[in-house]
């Protein structure tokens, strides 16, 4: 039941389709493992052992009952900057390379993207691997790991999937299968069309007309779903809708934002903004700094931009403030870079936590960690033991300011400027409590908590949601063909 899940572009909803495909899967008894050769995100997981890999692998293992491991996501991508970026190999960082460089490589990765696949299939029976943008992109043929060269290797069944509501749906379809390579075109074996509005069965005449365009079964038509996944690239920010609640939260949209999955929970309980650099921050209840890829880069930007100024502001406002990762480094006094970031020197933070950060050498902190809040009023001491995991580079000391959690972070004397290292710190309902129920205080509401099962397994909703509107059976007879 291996299969390979292709996009007609990025953002078709590839990883959501894999997701489905495991947890359906899986709950017929057929053993499967998510699999992406090549990822580019800044949204990424640790594993239990360590290993940094893409967010989206680490949802679909979840989906097929399965921790998350880096072979799963053997290369991982991370934009720095302009025209490079950072090789997470195995789930370690490798180095920083222009994209230029990167393509000298393709051979060699693709070799070790293979050892992973051949490790997974040791253990399951199958894999569903997820391609990586889309797939017909002429021009990367030949270094194309993630797509094309991978296709060949691999020999897996493809379906194909394209985003109806980017509009051309046929074109998109056509175009791509007409451009694909003879060998892997034979390989596609069905065609999924997602995100279409309204009722599904209205785009009956659609299919008929791809299907005899394409000779390709259309395998069903997915309606708009408001299951909550989380979110794999920076492109999901622009799909994001805040919710109105009584409390506003800023999240301060760096340049380079990383693991802004961070504040999905919150999503549902606060009007949460993601707001461009330069925006007002007059109105809002409390402001995020999220992690970021590059902290000097984006506390340069942040220095440069009205930010600066209206973060001062907030916080002369009583306004609470929380840094997450980069964030909490931008919140220091000063960061040092002996050239692993950026150019060499010292770069004045915020200066809103008496805390200093060294990138001394080239190497990441990652690994799932548990934390216990120091008894802080008002957010930390309303706050349980939580859990989550790091993904950094640098090192952080403490001056005179107390500790946010006993193991690590810092908190201001008022207890209302909290920084951490823990990513998915507001992943867990405790934290989520002890925010808004301090922030809804301040309004006068009262915040009803969440239960600590507030977190419910979105799998289950998905593989029925999979189930409704693609024809399983077909698919399921997909690989008993020759």
């Amino acid at each position: 039941m291996s299969l390979m899940v292709l996009g007609t572009a990025s953002h078709v909803g590839k990883s959501t389709v894999v997701a489905a495909l495991c947890r359906t899967l899986v709950n017929r008894g057929i053993s499967v493992a998510p699999y992406k050769s090549q990822n580019m995100s800044l949204n990424s997981y640790v594993t239990e052992a360590g290993g940094e890999i893409g967010i989206a692998q680490a949802v679909q293992a979840r989906a097929a009952r399965l921790s998350p491991h880096v072979d799963m996501n053997p290369i991982l991508l991370k934009p720095t900057g302009e025209k490079t970026s950072q090789i997470v190999l195995l789930g370690r960082a490798y180095k920083d390379v222009p994209i230029s460089e990167y393509y000298t490589e393709t051979n060699h990765l693709l070799e070790i993207a293979l050892e992973a696949a051949e490790r997974l299939l040791q253990v399951h029976d199958h894999l569903v691997v997820e391609g990586a943008g889309g797939a017909a992109e002429v021009n990367l043929y030949h270094r194309d790991i993630a797509n094309i060269r991978l296709a060949r290797e691999l020999r897996f069944p493809i379906i194909l999937v394209a985003d109806i509501e980017r509009g051309g749906v046929f074109a998109q379809i056509y175009g791509t299968l007409a451009l694909l390579p003879a060998d892997v075109r034979r390989l596609v074996k069905g065609i999924i069309i997602n995100k279409f509005r309204g009722d599904p069965t209205l785009f009956n005449d659609g299919v008929g007309i791809i299907q005899d365009l394409t000779g390709i079964p259309v395998l069903g038509v997915l309606p708009f779903t408001d299951i909550v996944l989380p979110s794999e690239d920076s492109l999901s920010i622009a799909d994001k809708r805040s919710l109105d609640h009584p409390v506003k939260i800023a999240v301060i949209r760096l340049p380079h934002i990383s693991n802004f999955t961070d504040f999905e929970l919150l999503e549902r309980y606060a009007s949460v903004h993601y707001l461009p650099l330069g925006s007002s921050l007059a109105t809002y209840d409390c402001i995020l700094l999220p992690g970021t890829k590059n902290t000097v880069a984006d506390l340069k930007a942040i220095r440069n931009s009205r930010t600066w100024g209206e973060i001062l502001r907030a916080r002369e406002r009583g306004t609470p403030i929380i840094g997450i990762c980069g964030g909490y480094q931008i919140l220091g006094k000063e960061i040092v870079d002996s050239g692993i970031e950026s150019e060499a020197g010292i770069y004045p933070g915020l200066g809103l936590l008496d805390v200093k950060t060294n990138f001394g050498e080239y190497g990441k902190n990652t690994r799932q960690v548990c934390r216990t809040p120091c008894s802080i009023p008002p957010i930390l001491s309303l706050m349980e033991k939580v859990k989550g995991y790091e993904i950094h580079m640098g090192e952080t000391e403490r001056g005179s300011v107390e500790r946010a959690f006993i193991e690590e972070g810092a908190v201001s004397d008022d207890g209302l400027v909290i920084g951490t290292y823990l990513h998915g710190l507001f992943q867990n309902p405790s934290a989520v409590n002890a925010l808004l129920s301090f922030l809804y205080s301040r309004k006068g509401i009262r915040f009803t908590p969440l239960p600590e099962n507030a977190i419910d397994d979105p799998y289950e909703k998905c593989a029925r949601w999979f189930e409704e509107h693609v024809d399983m059976d077909t698919i399921l007879a997909i690989n008993t063909q020759p």
